[in-house]
């Protein structure tokens, strides 16, 4: 199959450059003017004013899932599935209707409070207190990824390298499927990344908004605090897997994913 396929969302190169560094960058992912009207809703909700930068007095504002046409249009974008049967493999992975979380990230002196180096959870573990299952900080990782297909980066707003890019540690999902690798099923929890992947190229997640970024779920990332001017609007869903992951498959057929996790153990 050559890269010219038009039924093809990404070339044999981009899928290459997410097995290897663990992301591809996907521009036009979703029309700009989705993305506007994206912006328009949560201008809304925001406890300050689009208009009046007097009023941006936090450093990040958490609003809450959103579920609302154009950001359900935007995560369901017939280019994005193509890319999602790519990567996660055709029939593993689940659609979304909401496109989850914003944290919407202002200029301002303060540091955020939140920008340590990490990898998004997926599952409580056993020891996780069933009434406290919203405190994704007890939650656990494993090498199979359960729970979690995909790390997807939505960018609402034009991002530039002063507007908080998220920071990527490129290849870092490599030492991490290793670290990950040794636990076992259970997998890990509560850990501290601070220096997982510290020898990596440093990368930050830029473009102009309609810009869709899918990561590895393993990949190393950090928020960072806005030095820019206008205020930076980027969702940061995970997609869901319909079935899990598998590093031992009969018929071999692996997905980009589960190929980057056997590289890294030294499975093929």
């Amino acid at each position: 199959m050559t890269d010219r396929d038009d039924t093809r969302a990404l070339s044999n190169a981009q899928i290459e450059q997410f097995i290897e560094r663990g992301f591809v960058r996907i521009d036009n992912a979703f029309p700009r003017e989705l993305a506007d009207a994206g912006r328009a809703i949560m201008w809304r909700d925001l406890p300050c004013s689009e208009h009046d930068p007097s009023t941006w007095t936090r450093p990040v504002v958490r609003l809450p899932g959103y579920g609302e046409e154009p950001f359900r249009q935007a995560i369901n974008s017939p280019l994005l599935y193509r890319a999602f049967d790519q990567i996660a493999g055709p029939g593993r992975w689940s659609p979304r209707h909401n496109i989850g979380t914003f944290p919407v990230r202002f200029p301002h002196p303060d540091d955020p409070g939140d920008a340590g180096w990490h990898v998004d959870a997926g599952f409580p573990g056993d020891d996780c207190d069933p009434r406290e299952r919203s405190d994704f900080s007890a939650w656990r990782v494993n090498v199979n990824s359960r729970g979690r297909a995909l790390l997807m980066l939505f960018l609402f707003s034009d991002v530039g390298d002063d507007d908080a890019p998220t920071r990527i540690r490129v290849g870092s999902h490599v030492p991490m499927a290793r670290y990950l690798a040794q636990a076992g099923e259970a997998g890990r929890g509560r850990m501290n990344l601070s220096q997982m992947g510290a020898d990596c190229e440093l990368a930050l997640a830029t473009g102009e908004a309609g810009t869709v970024y899918l990561c590895h779920p393993f990949l190393v990332h950090a928020a960072q605090k806005h030095c820019g001017t206008r205020p930076r609007f980027m969702a940061q869903p995970s997609l869901s897997p319909a079935e899990p992951y598998r590093l031992e498959r009969d018929d071999g057929d692996y997905s980009p994913v589960e190929i980057a996790i056997r590289r890294a153990l030294g499975m093929g």
